[in-house]
This record gives C-alpha cells, structure tokens and sequence, in this order.
C-alpha cells in the first residue's frame, strides 16, 4: 500500500462502502478479508507513471490525449478483469474536454485503486452516438469484456438499453439525463433525480401542492414522474406541468399560473441545457420565491454563474465536500481544478477495481450491482435499480448571497 493511499480518506471510504454492499452477497468475514486494502492497492512507484499529467503546468487549456493518441485504444493496467471504458476524447468543444476530464479522472483511479486489478481499455467515440453503440456492442459480444463504462452519447446508451440478453456484461452509461435500462446504469445525477429530490425535502416540511415548470420542447416525462413519486411519499401532489418558452422568458406561463393552480405551495424549475435566469425574473416579479411559495431548483443550475435571481432557491445536488479526498491530488497531477466529469469516471472505475477485489474478475452480478447498501465515491453515496436507474444521497441546500447554505445532509436515506 502507498503512503499516500493509506493516509486517504476516499480510498478507505470505498473500501468500507464495499465491504457494507458485498456482505449481503457473501459472508460479512469473507468481503473482510478480500477488501484487504493491500490488495487494492496501487503498487508503490506506479501511480505517478500510470497518472501521467495531461496538462503542461500554467496552461489554462485543457489538453487531454491528442488526437492521434484518441484515434487508438489505450490500455492501462493488468488486472485479471477486462474493462471497455468509452470517451468522446476527440470530440469538439465542451463534448471532448469532458471526455478527457474522465480520461484523467480514470486513470487517477487506476493508480489508486486499479492497475493491479483491471485491465482497463479506453476508446474514443469522438462524440458520434453511432460510432459509440458500434465500440459498445463490440464490447458487449467480444466475450472478454467483464464491465463497461460509458457511452457518454446519449442516443448510443439508450439503443443499449433496449437491447435484450441476460448474459451480457452490465454497462455503467455515462451519458447525461440517461434514463437508464435492464443492464444499463445511468451513472450521474440526471436533473429529474435532483428536482425530485428537492421537492420530496420541502414536501417533508409541511408543504403539498407543487408546480413543475420545463422549458418547451423537451421531454418533460421523466422529470414528471420522478417528481410526482417522490412528492406522493409524503402525501403531497403534483397539481401541474407548465412548459414555459424561451421565447418570452416564461412570462406568460408565470402570468396563467394563478389561474391553473389555486395558491401553490412550491414552483419547481427545470433548466434544460439553458440558463433558467428568464423564468426566475418572470417568477420574481410575482413575488415568487416569498412567504407563501418556495422556489425549488435543480443541478443543472449550478452549470451556469451563480445569478442574484438563484436567492432564496432550495437546490439537492451533489456534495461537493466528498470529492475532497481526490481533488487536491488530482490537481496537483493535472494541474487542473477536478469537476464531475472527474469524479464520476474516478468513481466508476474505483468501483469496478473494488468489485474485482471482492467478488474476483467474474463478480459483476446483478446482485452485486444492484445491491440496496450501495456504495460511496467522490459523489456521494449512490445505489442502482433494477431499471437501471440510480438513486443518490444528496445534500440539501438554500441559495444565500449566492452561495449554496447547507440545510440538510442528506434528501434520502440509505
């Protein structure tokens, strides 16, 4: 074991959360005794080469493998188990600087915690959904792949989804806002996820009638259902879904509210890929957030600059605090500040490297995987469904002078 591994707080925290899931699937001494972080642990002298800086120090671009190393598949590692990780490395603009955020973000965790355990293959999508379902279904058939991670297109992972067959490997999708499938995990935080989660938390404080405001145009199915499931918990409701236009602000969904919803307790808003700053300006001039109604945000938010509209929202969204134990060593690798693109590659291939520790090259079960315990990365504690969907521990939070106030630890239990 390194120095450095024996003194981290987020190696142990894997470790542990692991042992908590597998014990269900195997003697409690048995995961014990195969979680010996010595037998997770990166060899001494290793980390530094397999973790190699994609940065040059003072660069303020990020420049990740270039594209001649994307072209080609790179292997790092060799560990029993074979893991297919796909990345849009050579993709334009913020597509491909993302991809190469994970490409670090996972060889930071193979240094850690992987390279005597996996062998993991990293290939280039270059942010073509077909060109990714094609590197997938490759993977899937090739009979040597114990776990994917990735696709990050989000056409490729849900072809996958819709795939049939019990035998394949399972698949950690990273792909944004991805549903999820029998097999098929949807990895990250999807905006449905943290605005139900917001609600279910001010539902829990007494209030019962919820508005959901969605921009026009996009899928508001899955936002509807979660946020419906989670207000039901608690005996709330809710009493409509307004699609508002970016056309006009929201102006004129926020002025029709009053005559669709009699006195609502709570205005959930949606984002999308835009800023929701137009429909909060249209909300504020009817005096909303106030007294009588609390405004509810999302994640997807946070992707822009904090804006003095933001005042007084309640947003769940990951804790930023449990990335901690990686951040300041990945920065000094990388010469990079780490975001979640990081920590959900870091995280995934931790997983994968820990599953392989406990339960072997073969151990990628379902009951493995889908274990209620769950597991804890630097995004927090998470578990997987059987749909494939995941569930995640998420703080709770208060917009204050544009800063995120805590408010409570956690919006749901494990």
């Amino acid at each position: 074991m390194t120095k450095r591994q024996r003194h981290d707080p987020l190696f142990w925290a894997i470790a542990l959360g692991l042992v908590a899931t597998l014990s269900g699937c195997q003697s409690k001494s048995a995961a014990s005794d195969v979680l010996d972080p010595s037998a997770i642990a990166a060899p001494a002298g290793q980390a530094t080469s397999a973790a190699a800086p994609a940065q040059q120090a003072g660069s303020t671009t990020l420049a990740g493998p270039t594209s001649a190393a994307a072209a080609k598949a790179m292997t790092l590692g060799t560990g029993a188990a074979k893991v297919a990780m796909l990345l849009p490395l050579s993709a334009p603009g913020s597509t491909g600087e993302n991809g190469r955020k994970m490409y670090d973000g996972a060889r930071l965790a193979m240094a850690d915690l992987g390279d005597k355990l996996l062998t993991l293959t990293i290939q280039d999508t270059r942010g073509d959904s077909g060109y990714a379902k094609d590197l997938a279904l490759k993977a899937i058939t090739s009979g040597a792949v114990k776990v994917v991670i990735g696709p990050s297109e989000l056409t490729a992972a849900q072809h996958l989804a819709k795939l049939s067959g019990s035998k394949r490997p399972p698949v950690l999708a990273l792909a944004d806002n991805f549903a999820g499938g029998a097999g098929v995990y949807s990895v990250r935080l999807g905006e449905a996820d943290s605005a139900a989660a917001g609600a279910a938390a001010i539902a829990a404080k007494g209030a019962r009638k919820f508005v959901l405001m969605v921009p026009a145009g996009t899928d508001a199915s899955a936002a509807e259902s979660r946020v419906a499931n989670a207000l039901s918990i608690s005996g709330a409701t809710l009493a409509v879904t307004l699609p508002y236009s970016a056309t006009d602000g929201g102006a004129k969904v926020v002025s029709d509210m009053g005559s669709l919803v009699d006195a609502p307790d709570a205005v959930i808003v949606v984002s999308g890929d835009g800023s929701p700053t137009a429909v909060l300006a249209a909300l504020k001039a009817k005096g909303i957030p106030g007294k009588a109604v609390t405004l509810i945000g999302t994640d997807r938010w946070l992707e822009h600059p904090m804006d003095p509209l933001y005042e007084g929202a309640y947003i769940a969204t990951l804790d930023q605090g449990e990335t901690g134990p990686i951040a300041d060593r990945f920065k000094a690798t990388y010469n990079y500040q780490p975001d979640v693109n990081v920590a959900y590659a870091y995280d995934m291939v931790a997983l994968t490297a820990g599953i392989a520790s406990s339960a072997g090259p073969d151990g990628f079960s379902k009951q493995v995987l889908e274990n209620a315990s769950g597991f804890r990365g630097s995004t927090g504690l998470f578990r997987f469904r059987a749909d494939g969907s995941s569930q995640r521990s998420m703080p709770f939070f208060r917009v204050e002078k544009g800063q995120l106030k805590l408010v409570e630890k956690s919006t749901s239990g494990f």
